[in-house]
């Protein structure tokens, strides 16, 4: 048998389907990046190289795969559809890669427990470090993301992912714009996230609705030690935002409502040099930590909820 090539055209990819009897799934979110210059944007601006450890999920026919293996990385690929996952094992036989038939997320607020067992044994007892690299279905974007970077146990250095442009232009939005949102805060005051490039729906086959990007995502420790109690800072910016068309005065009282009044809320805010008529959307990521962690300070006792994913309809 022939080695597949790395550079998978369209009209590579439809042979092959054809002969294998496999079409995209638009359930799983199957969209393939057919512009080969992009696969090399998205292994340059993740900085791929010899030593690197990458976890890519939805690997679909292994062309990115394919590619990072060649420039010298260990890849540890995920996927969910029993064709690609055969598919991308041949386009990598011989290639320091471990794919995994499975589904990324085990329901929609934690990792797949094999792909967990599989990432700590890559990495070793040094804890090694390693990338997210990953043209990601549109349906896991944010839980598999939000996941792996509120987690600091498994937490990577580096995340370059292609995604749906308007989830990056949340990501990536400032405060008191109409993008700006909990997704924003929450990254934000987490990593340095910037979007690499747009991709029009031309570049993918079957061509998808809407435009993609290309996102870097490089989380930053010392925030993540700034925010102190990261599910009570969680759990604060998604219950503000939840009414984002209503005064912070307004929200806040309705949080621990049975512990303290307006007078209480206006006490505070003005202690923190902050205007109870703003929204939710004018405040700073370093104001939203501040705010936290003073509530925080205020009620002690008060139990968090467990980190969940941003929902589309939280904001």
């Amino acid at each position: 048998m022939s080695t597949p090539p790395t550079r998978q055209t369209q009209s590579y990819l439809r042979g092959l389907f054809a002969q294998r009897g496999l079409s995209p799934r638009h359930r799983l979110g199957q969209n393939f990046l057919i512009d080969l210059n992009l696969h090399d944007v998205i292994a340059e601006t993740a900085v791929v190289g010899p030593g690197d450890l990458v976890l890519e999920v939805g690997t679909g026919a292994g062309a990115l795969t394919s590619l990072m293996a060649e420039r010298g990385a260990e890849v540890l690929a995920v996927e969910l559809d029993p064709g690609m996952f055969e598919l991308a094992r041949e386009a990598t036989a011989g290639a320091k890669v471990r794919i995994l038939n499975v589904d990324a997320l085990a329901g929609k607020h934690a990792i797949e427990p094999q792909v967990l067992d599989a990432l700590r044994e890559a990495r070793g007892a040094e804890n090694r470090p390693y990338k997210l690299v990953a043209n990601l279905p549109y349906n896991i974007a944010t839980p598999l993301i939000m996941n792996l970077l509120v987690d600091d146990a498994i937490r990577p250095e580096l995340m370059v992912v292609t995604i749906q442009k308007e989830l990056a232009e949340r990501m990536t939005a400032a405060a008191a714009t109409s993008d700006h949102g909990a997704l924003s805060v929450l990254i934000q005051a987490l990593a340095d996230v910037e979007i690499a490039r747009i991709l029009p729906p031309s570049v993918f086959w079957p061509r998808p609705k809407v435009e993609s990007a290309v996102v870097s995502i490089r989380p930053v420790p010392e925030r993540r030690e700034a925010i102190g109690d990261l599910a009570w800072f969680h759990r604060i910016v998604r219950e503000v935002f939840l009414y984002r068309r209503k005064n912070l005065r307004h929200v806040l009282s309705g949080v621990e409502r049975d512990r303290w009044t307006k007078a209480d809320v206006d006490v505070l805010l003005a202690s923190l040099g902050l205007d109870g008529r703003l929204r939710a959307e004018a405040l700073q990521v370093d104001e939203w930590i501040t705010l936290t962690k003073a509530l925080k300070a205020q009620w002690p006792d008060a139990p968090p909820p467990e980190i969940e994913a941003v929902d589309e309809d939280d904001e």
